[in-house]
């Protein structure tokens, strides 16, 4: 399998490709003017704790306030605020890490006890795991980790983990070892996937770098007063090089020499045997035109997508969920209908996945898969899911098929999907995708009019509408606007108006220009 990172670079985004076989599989945006906010630790303090729904709201001084839920409160939170010198137990009893086994601490406490070490005005170190979604602040952590290339830090912490992704017995082995021998006392370390293979000098050299860094972090916490930013992870274009530039990537190409630059001297300084797959592309046909992925790209914001049965899904985003519709199409009038329908939904069970790591759809999804008889073939559906889910990097959970042919999957969200953060909800319909028919609300401007004869004073009124709207009202031998006039006896001038909303209309008046639409509505 050829598998490619290709990245293209504009004055206002980073666009990131990955491709296996030059089809897309992940793809990435980078906003210059909207930087990348998970990984970020910032100082802040305590504005709100709210035990009824086991969560607090930190001041970090962004729009939103940051949203801690009880169940991100970790067993390292003692330990970070004496950084601060508040009044916390600096050390958790030994028996709790025996009773969680190295879960979260909070696991281990009532909601009264972790109230009593969130207090309202507290200052409280944090950590962004979730990106801002819609109306919503960022989600944040009192656990504080630092990822690298090979290993991720973990301040105050007695971790020790193995990237389940590393599956051989004996490199695992191999890893713990190296995992207890690099890292100091009083700090947790999780070895990484694109640690495998690795030696020793490599590894540790990444977590003496994260240390440093750390360290840095330390100062900048004595130095700063709430709320304030302490520490800047990486943009998305970098992580994506971080986390995702393996040694089973064969090249990387890009088409800026800036970008070109910024990472060649990251991997130089991470990674060095890696630095002969990096390449600047050089071609006068843009970059994603001529590896075929700007086809993928506009492809990805459809709802429907095309099966090579000739069936296709339907994909709806709605505030609760996503759903997703899978149909036959051609196959439907064949014979054998199960074993047609079996191939269609297991075709559509692969590029479910691919389109949920695509759009990076995240939490409840509903799948209505065509209808199957055998229980065995419902099974093998639930199968199929899970084998692909395993290549996705976001955590997962799925209950099996229900006898109406649903399937119900939950799938980790960290960010704005790739559709919140491409696209911008339509100023007249606010995202339904529909506006209402011109005869109602001319229905509503009469409905006004009438209200308007009984207690309104002036007689001479402008109606400023969209033009679509003013030529409906024009339409006629006699026309609408015409009858209005004469049937409440008022001197009505219309006025269309490209700035107004379609599904809208306003009223003033002709001698004062006064709004008065709300006042008789």
């Amino acid at each position: 399998m050829i598998k490619e990172i290709i990245i293209n670079s504009s004055v206002t985004q980073n666009r990131v490709a990955i491709t296996e076989d030059h089809k897309l599989v992940d793809f990435f945006v980078d906003h210059l003017d909207k930087k990348r906010m998970v990984g970020d630790i910032y100082l802040g303090r305590v504005a709100r704790v709210l035990p009824g729904i086991r969560a607090a709201f930190i001041d970090i001084g962004l729009k939103h306030d940051a949203f801690l839920h009880f169940s991100d409160v970790g067993s390292t939170i003692g330990q970070l605020q004496s950084l601060l010198d508040e009044d916390y137990d600096s050390e958790p009893d030994e028996e709790d890490f025996e009773q969680v086994g190295f879960k979260s601490y909070s696991q281990n406490l009532s909601t009264h006890e972790i109230t009593q070490k969130l207090k309202k005005g507290h200052d409280i170190i944090i950590q962004i795991i979730k990106e801002p979604v819609k109306g919503k602040g960022v989600r944040v952590s009192s656990s504080v980790s630092i990822p690298g290339r090979f290993c991720v830090l973990l301040p105050f912490d007695r971790k020790k983990g193995i990237s389940k992704k590393i599956t051989n017995y004996k490199e695992r082995k191999r890893l713990q070892k190296i995992a207890r021998s690099i890292v100091p006392s009083n700090f947790g370390i999780i070895i990484r996937t694109a640690a495998k293979g690795q030696n020793e000098n490599i590894i540790a050299a990444d977590l003496k770098y994260l240390l440093k860094t750390w360290e840095e972090i330390q100062e900048s916490i004595q130095n700063s007063s709430p709320p304030a930013l302490v520490y800047k992870d990486v943009s998305t274009t970098l992580s994506v090089i971080r986390d995702l530039f393996t040694p089973d990537i064969n090249k990387v190409f890009i088409d800026s020499k800036k970008v070109f630059k910024e990472i060649r001297n990251y991997v130089r300084f991470m990674q060095p045997e890696l630095l002969e797959r990096i390449e600047l592309y050089k071609g006068n046909e843009p970059i994603f035109e001529a590896f075929k992925i700007e086809q993928q790209v506009h492809e990805m914001f459809s709802k429907r997508v095309y099966l090579p049965s000739g069936g296709y899904i339907v994909i709806e985003q709605t505030e609760a969920m996503t759903v997703i519709d899978v149909n036959s199409g051609r196959y439907a009038a064949k014979k054998e209908q199960e074993l047609n329908s079996l191939k269609t939904d297991l075709e559509a069970s692969r590029e479910i996945v691919r389109q949920l790591r695509l759009r990076d759809i995240g939490g409840l999804i509903v799948v209505d898969f065509i209808d199957l008889e055998d229980e065995k073939n419902r099974k093998k559906i639930y199968d199929e899911l899970r084998k692909e889910f395993r290549r996705d990097r976001a955590k997962t959970a799925m209950l099996p098929m229900t006898d109406f042919g649903l399937m119900q999957i939950t799938r980790q969200r960290i960010r704005e999907n790739i559709l919140q953060s491409t696209y911008e909800p339509c100023p007249y319909c606010q995202g339904t995708g529909w506006l209402i028919r011109k005869d109602n609300l001319i229905y509503d401007i009469e409905e006004w009019l009438k209200k308007y004869k009984l207690q309104g004073k002036e007689k001479s009124l402008k109606l400023i509408v969209h033009p679509s709207l003013g030529r409906k009202l024009k339409q006629g031998k006699i026309s609408t606007y015409i009858k209005f006039k004469f049937k409440y006896f008022l001197r009505l001038k219309l006025v269309e108006d490209e700035k107004m909303d379609p599904s809208s209309f306003k009223i003033v008046s002709a001698r004062t220009d006064e709004d008065l639409t709300e006042e008789f509505s």
